[in-house]
């Protein structure tokens, strides 16, 4: 187990020349450039990883060394699965690469399981089912000489800091991994968990990893992003290597790089979410799970929308949502507890569980697509969202406090914000 790259810092830029060098740097200490790559990039939900960058950085050098395979299996877990449109947005024209769709529910291969004795101990007993481990079946039977994972080490709701194992174990994994893994990080609590490496649902991960999915030799490509002085991203960090350690190390920058410490709660706090990326509350509801740990109690949480179309980017956990709504933890449990549907869901229950604010603060979501009708029905309060956007504007808006009071955030799922003192910091 190895680590060949890690560079980075809270005040490094890495260009496109550096990223393409320390890429070719990795790839000639694994032995050169291999003929037939599976590159595991995240989808458009990730827009803003640099992931697709770095997976045009592999196919140029990939094909500047006459490789014959260039799949792309995004992983998108429970997301719907990319269209053309996106697939152009993120990853540019790569004429001789082939796309794949990863589906949740079928085409996997079954490695075994992740014990229930380990979950109940890594739960500290609130829960001892076990979880078996699967990924796509290509990963095993597609011949490859290389797999490789690409994403960005970000601050996360269900695992504490994403990325990693992650990646693969849930984005191109298997419905009871996806299920069992969010249900568990939600029972143990959220903000237990954010911002931090060791945690219960990284065990698991680490586990199924070690157990069952090392033989599989992938690549991991990690970056750790931030915004400059002007607003533009920019890759702070890339790290490349094939174990535990070596995320933990890129992990290490994003919290200096990605989490926003506040010695003050919140009392307002308004979020912009990109349409171009948050099509539904499934995702949108990042702008809760990122500020969670910074808003006052009684505080108001403005969630500006335009393009929020749905509940669940997934039919069946949209359903589930609208069924039972986001109404707090001792409720979804009590629901989960008497209907097989959620039972069999738990992901889609972790999610109702994530989407509520336990009564502590109040959110509105200010959408155009979304009727008044269907936000109120699921627990939240609704706005007009021209009406909003004439209020806050994101054109004149900066990150951070603005005139009047109020804490502005552009992108939520490219931080954490959070009470000093809940850090020890």
């Amino acid at each position: 187990m190895s680590t060949y790259i890690a560079h980075g810092g809270k005040n490094t830029v890495i260009t496109t020349e550096e990223k393409r060098a320390l890429l070719h740097e990795a790839l000639l200490k694994l032995g050169g450039i291999p003929k037939k790559i599976l590159v595991i990039p995240p989808d458009i939900t990730r827009l803003h990883s640099n992931a697709g960058e770095l997976t045009q950085l592999l196919y140029e050098l990939w094909d500047t060394a006459n490789g014959t395979t260039f799949d792309i299996l995004p992983a998108i877990g429970t997301h719907a699965p990319m269209t053309e449109a996106q697939i152009a947005e993120m990853y540019g024209d790569l004429p001789k690469a082939t796309y794949h769709v990863h589906n949740w529910r079928t085409g996997l291969y079954h490695f075994g399981e992740v014990p229930s004795e380990f979950v109940q101990e890594v739960s500290g007993g609130k829960l001892d089912y076990s979880i078996p481990v699967a990924v796509n079946r290509r990963l095993v039977e597609g011949d490859y000489e290389l797999i490789i994972s690409v994403g960005q080490v970000i601050p996360h709701e269900v695992i504490g800091i994403a990325n990693g194992f992650k990646n693969i174990l849930v984005g191109a994994g298997g419905v009871e991994m996806i299920n069992k893994s969010h249900f568990l990080g939600a029972v143990d609590g959220m903000e237990r968990l954010m911002g931090r490496t060791d945690t219960s649902v990284r065990r698991v991960l680490n586990y199924a990893h070690t157990y069952h999915l090392k033989q599989l030799g992938i690549l991991y490509v990690m970056s750790v992003m931030d915004a400059d002085a002007t607003g533009e991203r920019v890759m702070r960090g890339l790290y490349v290597g094939d174990d535990a350690h070596t995320f933990e190390t890129a992990a290490e920058l994003s919290r200096a790089t990605n989490m926003t410490f506040l010695d003050a709660p919140l009392a307002k706090v308004v979020v912009y979410l990109d349409p171009i990326e948050f099509k539904s509350t499934w995702l949108g509801n990042k702008a809760i799970y990122r500020t969670r740990m910074a808003m006052a109690d009684d505080g108001e949480l403005i969630i500006i929308a335009p393009g929020l179309r749905e509940f669940g980017e997934d039919a069946e956990i949209d359903r589930l949502i609208r069924k039972y709504g986001y109404r707090g933890t001792p409720t979804t449990l009590k629901a989960v507890s008497e209907n097989p549907e959620l039972q069999e869901n738990l992901s889609a229950a972790a999610h109702l569980i994530h989407g509520s604010t336990e009564g502590r603060f109040k959110v509105t979501y200010a959408t155009g697509h979304l009727t008044q009708t269907e936000i109120e029905s699921v627990g939240y309060q609704w706005a007009p969202v021209n009406e909003i956007l004439a209020e806050y504007n994101p054109e004149t808006l900066v990150d951070g406090f603005n005139e009047g009071g109020f804490f502005y955030i552009s992108e939520p799922g490219q931080g954490l914000w959070a009470l000093r003192s809940r850090f020890g910091k």
